[in-house]
Parts: C-alpha cells; sequence; structure tokens
C-alpha cells in the first residue's frame, strides 16, 4: 500500500515554495493548474489548489478556511535537525506554536503551515517511541 498526502491550499505557488524550502521537496508532476505533486520523502504530497469557503464536502455545510484551523489528522515531518528545520519553516511562514520540547524519545516543535494546517517537526534521538513503548514488536 502507498499513501499519498493531500494539502489544501488557497495559494499553489506559495505553498510549493513553503514545502519546498522548509523541507526540501521538489516538485514532480503537474496535474492541470490546481495540483503539483511534490517529491522527496517517503510519500508523494500533493498540494491541492482550492479556494477560501469552497464547501469540504457534499456531505456538510464546513467550508474550507486557510486561517489557523485544527483538525484530527495533521503530518508529522521527521527531520535530523530539529532546529535548522523549524527556523526554516517559520523563515517561509509558518507560525511556531509552542518551543522545541525535549522528550524521553526526541524533540518536537508545534507548528502551522501558511495555509492553517497544522504540523509537527519531530527529531527522534535515542531509541526514538522505543524509549516509551509499553508493547513493541519484538
Amino acid at each position: 500500500m502507498d499513501v499519498l498526502i493531500n494539502i489544501d491550499v488557497n495559494d499553489l505557488a506559495a505553498a510549493e515554495k513553503f514545502y519546498g524550502y522548509t523541507f526540501g521537496l521538489k516538485p514532480s508532476r503537474r496535474l492541470g493548474d490546481t495540483i503539483v505533486e511534490l517529491v522527496g520523502g517517503p510519500s508523494s504530497i500533493f498540494l491541492l489548489q482550492k479556494e477560501a469557503g469552497s464547501q469540504t464536502s457534499p456531505q456538510t455545510a464546513e467550508r474550507r478556511q486557510f486561517n489557523r484551523h485544527w483538525t484530527p489528522v495533521h503530518l508529522d515531518f521527521v527531520v535530523e535537525n530539529i532546529e535548522a528545520t523549524t527556523n526554516r519553516a517559520v523563515e517561509a511562514g509558518a507560525v511556531q506554536e509552542s518551543p522545541i520540547q525535549q522528550n524521553a524519545w526526541g524533540k518536537i516543535a508545534l507548528m502551522a503551515d501558511p495555509f492553517g494546517n497544522g504540523f509537527c517537526i519531530i527529531q527522534f534521538e535515542g531509541q526514538g517511541y522505543d524509549a516509551i513503548c509499553d508493547r513493541c514488536p519484538d
């Protein structure tokens, strides 16, 4: 199984620049004028141009918004140098919502991209999540 990641944005060129600069992702394919595929990580990320206020689904009255919003699904970007990546993200327009936090498994920074999507930057240290795992696979 492959996992494809789709991120709604209201400015495709700005989103391509943000994710390219912050995480070193490169455009691979353009699917018309409203979709660009970014590669360079373990999964392709598709940036989808969507208008603010457009309906999110025929099953809901919810409308897209690009100010900071909450969703139960978000992305974690695992990096080698959290400080450098966090600094690049902020330079590119992200909001750092908390200082970098140290945990038993490594470090995490809570962020929001310029389009209101929450994400985390993670740097594993030592055993990573295995340091806190109660039932780890053998």
